[in-house]
């Protein structure tokens, strides 16, 4: 595995690198590059639980790759919602490292074009509602404790999409999150865990793009950290009204309890995995462009060291932030209410070197981005307390981190999103 010390590279060096088809993930901790396909993670032909043996396929994975010569081979990708969904994760030709971005902060976000989009929002507004109270309705009743459910929108252009560009609007925006590319076009079969150095039988380039705030879970040596996020008010750019909604959302009975029901299946699936571990007891407020966030940060100690990032990112995945409480009751719902599939969106990105350490990501605030389209994905997690039109504001307050990075319009934004 060639790695470049970070020291060499200048600050932006790898962000300016990357081109369509390559893994870039920046995290407040450093910026990674990976270019080429040395070896594919292969997935399981006959099974529904792709999730079942992961572990042990990027294990062998990666002891294939140190035969050939890679000192610390990393595995990089993404892993989907559906654990029934094949998972698209390879070893890197080459893999780069370097500190985090930072920008300037005159810097500003920039489009090559204006183009125009059309625009499709699934559900409509007054479905994604509907959908809402018959969530609320399962939880009153007592079939869940919380239920996240999203929507999606289609967005179809004239131009190409300038994914180089996107991605450095994101990154430039995020420099307390995690903004990503991920290739999805490579071709993944069944049989393929050896050096295949090729893209063939790519039919076209699609790419997962997005900026998440959210951390699932680290290992850096023998510690592990996550930050699970629940509960969000959108932002104001009035200083007085954003300070007013931050405080409120701290002090929200509804907000609180959904942030508590999370934080307590993410402290439960990791304490098997943990000699110590410090949990919180009250949340902290984090923030984005445009969202406020509750925010905890789990930290723990492993107790045993051949525990790796990914087997501790896949006893969590999916939290209660993303699919709800309980996990397979919530997921059974989500299907049933969610008229789209999800995909790669609340699943999450990554990666994981030969030593277990490793990042990943939940895959939010992101699209699918093909030719001259995108697919756009928000959700909002609902409780007993919840109202529907509120729910239907927390998204498009979502959606709009990547909107707004390809240069869209707010009043396009408010007619699409809410009306």
């Amino acid at each position: 595995m060639k790695h470049k010390s970070s020291s060499i590279l200048l600050e932006k060096q790898l962000l300016n690198d990357y081109q369509t088809g390559d893994f870039f993930l920046a995290s407040p901790k450093r910026t990674i590059l990976g270019k080429g396909t040395f070896a594919v993670v292969p997935n399981e032909k006959e099974t529904n639980n792709q999730i079942q043996g992961l572990t042990k396929r990027v294990s062998n994975v990666l002891e294939g790759a140190k035969k050939h010569g890679h000192i610390n081979p990393v595995v990089v990708g993404a892993i989907p919602f559906d654990y029934k969904s094949s998972a698209q994760l390879i070893v890197p030709e080459t893999v780069q490292q370097s500190t985090p971005l930072k920008f300037n902060s005159g810097d500003h976000l920039t489009t090559s074009t204006q183009p125009t989009y059309e625009i499709k929002a699934i559900p409509e507004p007054e479905q994604y509602e509907k959908g809402v109270e018959k969530g609320i309705n399962y939880i009153k009743i007592g079939h869940l404790e919380k239920i996240v459910l999203s929507r999606s929108l289609y967005l179809n252009s004239s131009e190409a999409v300038d994914i180089n560009q996107l991605l450095h609007n994101l990154a430039q925006h995020n420099n307390h999150g995690y903004t990503f590319a991920v290739d999805l076009s490579k071709d993944i079969s069944e049989d393929s865990n050896t050096n295949t150095n090729t893209n063939t039988n790519t039919k076209s380039t699609r790419t997962l793009i997005g900026a998440s705030p959210e951390l699932l879970v680290s290992r850096t040596g023998g510690n592990l950290l996550a930050n699970p996020l629940a509960g969000s008010r959108p932002r104001s750019k009035d200083p007085v009204e954003d300070q007013r909604r931050a405080t409120e959302l701290l002090s929200s009975a509804k907000d609180l309890h959904e942030h508590a029901v999370v934080v307590q299946a993410v402290a439960e699936a990791l304490q098997p995995y943990c000699k110590t571990i410090d949990v919180p007891s009250e949340p902290s407020l984090v923030h984005t462009e445009t969202m406020w966030h509750l925010s905890t940060e789990i930290k723990g100690e492993v107790a045993d060291s051949l525990t790796s990032s990914l087997e501790l990112a896949l006893a969590l995945h999916p939290t209660p932030a993303v699919c709800g409480s309980p996990t397979e009751v919530a997921r059974a719902a989500i299907q049933e209410i969610e008229p789209f599939e999800r995909g790669f969106f609340t699943g999450m990105v990554g990666w994981c070197d030969s030593n277990g350490e490793g990042e990943w990501v939940v895959t939010i605030r992101c699209a699918e981005v093909e030719q001259h389209s995108l697919r756009l994905f928000a959700g909002a997690g609902v409780v007993a307390e919840s109202k529907p039109k509120e729910e239907l504001a927390e998204t498009s307050a979502k959606f709009r981190t990547m909107l707004l990075a390809m240069g869209i319009d707010k009043e396009l934004l408010i007619s699409t999103l809410e009306e």
